[in-house]
């Protein structure tokens, strides 16, 4: 692990300036880009801290506040320990902002983000990674689709609604993806039941897609989120192994 250096930038975005936190090796070397994409509670210490871990292996790590629109982070005011089961209001204040980011502003955003770590001397340019977390997952999938030339490999943890009904699902997206994938499916998560699974698996073999998509039996939805109660060290650790072997054979 190497010196890190952090702080926060800020991306011309399709509608405003996307605040976001860049963690890099200290020695300002360019470095192989990734895109983090955010879990619903947004931008916050612990992604921070994820992020750093990320950097000391050797990347540029780019975290993007996907909610810019609604205002710079925190865009919703939590506490140093989110635990949904003490504040029942939690997800009736964050639906909303978590459902007002479609897939058509999805992709637009990518672009923008995509765009800035190209061009960023930290960068050697090129294809860049992606990992999300929660609905992260989905904009990793969204994006990798949307943009395949510009992206190497692309994880997802505990990703929900990979594989709906809904006609703009993330897995009726997937055939115009090149990226070699990593899915780190929850064991216990209502988000993506067992259906889902396989559908969403169904689907990237049906599309020739390079992919490897494992269950996490028994690990929680949010299981890399230590500052929920969902978190799950083994299962944390086991996705920090899948995210650097994934990102060792895209660079």
């Amino acid at each position: 692990m190497t010196d890190v250096q952090g702080t926060t930038v800020d991306v011309p975005a399709a509608d405003g300036i996307a605040d976001a936190y860049l963690a890099r090796p200290a020695d300002g070397s360019p470095r192989p880009g990734v895109l983090f994409y955010q879990d619903a509670y947004g931008v916050r210490p612990h992604l921070r801290s994820m992020a750093d871990r990320l950097a000391g292996a050797g990347y540029t790590v780019l975290v993007p506040n996907v909610f810019y629109r609604l205002g710079r982070t925190p865009v919703l005011g939590l506490p140093e320990f989110i635990d949904p089961g003490a504040d029942p209001t939690l997800w009736e204040r964050l639906g909303p902002i978590v459902a007002s980011l479609t897939p058509d502003l999805i992709e637009r955003d990518a672009e923008a983000y995509l765009r800035w770590l190209a061009d960023s001397p930290l960068t050697p340019g090129g294809p860049v990674a992606i990992t999300g977390y929660c609905m992260g997952a989905v904009l990793a999938v969204r994006t990798a689709a949307a943009h395949p030339d510009r992206v190497a490999a692309a994880a997802g943890f505990h990703g929900g609604r990979l594989a709906t009904d809904d006609p703009r699902s993330p897995h009726r997206a997937v055939g115009s993806i090149t990226a070699e994938l990593y899915f780190g499916h929850a064991g216990d998560d209502p988000s993506l039941p067992e259906d889902q699974v396989r559908r969403f698996e169904a689907a990237l073999t049906a599309a020739g897609v390079r992919h490897r998509c494992e269950v996490y039996e028994d690990a929680q939805h949010g299981y890399t989120q230590a500052d929920t109660p969902a978190y799950d060290r083994e299962a944390d650790e086991r996705h920090w192994a899948a995210l650097l072997d994934l990102l060792k054979r895209a660079f």
